[in-house]
């Protein structure tokens, strides 16, 4: 290589690194490199979103959670002598945030764990959808993502709206509480939130007796629209729905209904990826490791990033490989088979790339059931009871 070259080389090399901002001593070639998305002013991170503290909240950014995955991977890749590394990309803005994802993977960065709102997500799915990545979704619950904007280079870690609300639905059914009431908030989170436990309710056969919009406001104008003795008067029913995407509203619904009844949705009982107080399949173990990392309980985000990591590890010990189209083939193969610490074996549903796991249904301190609930069967796999089945997807990945 002429001298001219080799310095032209060593200035590319550099100007990658700086624009992913770490130092110039290069990774060893054996290394995989796993590149981290996420964006540096994250609404869902705002300490006004965190503090309601509600268990589908996140109380963090979900890195730590890729961070304890990492620590534990490391004799993955022993037998080829190779290594893992994470490469943590923040973007200012949207521009940038396609800009690095283009950079990373011109430098060989092959799979992007995307800790992004569904909108970015979706948006980097489709401006990438030629090139050899695969995103990993730790953190958008989006339906839409999984049905008409679903896509292929998207791999879905975090359990999707309809996941949790079947969840929800196949414990009520399962108590037998199916008169439901409905509390649903203004903004389009509140909405998307409701219509999946509509669909839920349908699905496993509970009825919604009603369903009343709520405000959070101290404007005395929308005063029946916030006085919980009024919202939930008048009609009989056995659990009252709470759908509000901020939590705050949520918070004051326990103990100030009209009717002595257990609240669901965003309070009181919950559907989950994780819970911090499952205490089977080696979750508490899991639990004890991220909690030295992150010195906080782990939450829905942290668990799909700490899996994402644990997949792509796997990956390359079964195959034996870094080549990102074997390994890509593999996590899409029914051959996976991860342990999520939540008792089943875990594979991505062909059609969507949506990853069939377990839900835990629990309140802030205890975990009440797992769903599937037993009773709730499918011809193929009980995990395919919770979330969009291959026969009503509108995804058409893969038939």
């Amino acid at each position: 290589m002429a001298s001219g070259q080799r310095v032209a080389r060593a200035v590319s090399m550099l100007l990658v690194m700086s624009l992913f901002g770490v130092a110039a001593n290069p990774v060893a070639a054996a290394d995989l490199v796993i590149g981290y998305v996420e964006m540096k002013d994250d609404a869902r991170y705002t300490k006004r979103r965190t503090f309601a503290r509600y268990l589908t909240q996140a109380l963090g950014r979900p890195f730590f959670g890729a961070k304890t995955a990492l620590k534990e991977v490391g004799f993955h890749g022993v037998k080829i002598g190779a290594g893992f590394k994470l490469q943590r990309i923040t973007a200012r803005d949207e521009d940038d945030l396609l800009a690095r994802v283009v950079a990373g993977n011109d430098a060989g960065i092959g799979f992007f764990i995307a800790d992004l709102p569904s909108r970015l997500l979706g948006r980097l799915a489709a401006a990438n959808k030629d090139r050899d990545l695969l995103l990993f979704n730790i953190s958008a619950r989006d339906d839409g993502l999984r049905q008409q904007n679903c896509a292929g280079n998207l791999l879905h870690v975090i359990p999707n709206d309809a996941m949790a609300m079947d969840a929800m639905a196949q414990f009520l059914a399962m108590r037998r509480w199916r008169k439901i009431l409905a509390l649903v908030g203004p903004f389009p989170r509140d909405q998307a939130l409701n219509g999946a436990f509509e669909r839920a309710a349908k699905r496993f056969g509970l009825k919604i007796v009603a369903s009343r919009p709520f405000v959070l406001s101290n404007d005395p104008r929308q005063r029946r629209q916030n006085n919980l003795a009024l919202l939930t008067g008048k009609e009989d029913y056995d659990v009252v729905f709470v759908a509000d995407g901020d939590g705050e509203f949520a918070r004051e619904v326990p103990y100030a209904t009209a009717r002595p009844r257990p609240v669901v949705g965003a309070e009181g009982l919950a559907a989950t990826a994780w819970h911090w107080a499952w205490d089977r399949h080696g979750a508490p173990q899991l639990e004890k490791r991220f909690e030295r990392t992150a010195k906080r309980p782990m939450r829905d985000g942290d668990w799909a990033a700490w899996l994402s990591v644990k997949a792509i590890a796997e990956a390359v010990q079964r195959r034996k490989s870094t080549d990102f189209a074997v390994l890509r083939s593999h996590l899409l193969s029914p051959e996976l088979v991860l342990d999520g610490f939540k008792g089943n074996r875990l594979n991505f549903r062909p059609w969507d790339r949506q990853l069939r796991q377990p839900i835990l249904v629990g309140t802030h301190n205890r975990v009440i059931a797992r769903a599937p609930i037993e009773g709730f069967l499918h011809k193929d796999n009980n995990l395919d009871t919770l979330g969009f089945d291959r026969r009503e997807s509108h995804c058409h990945l893969a038939r």
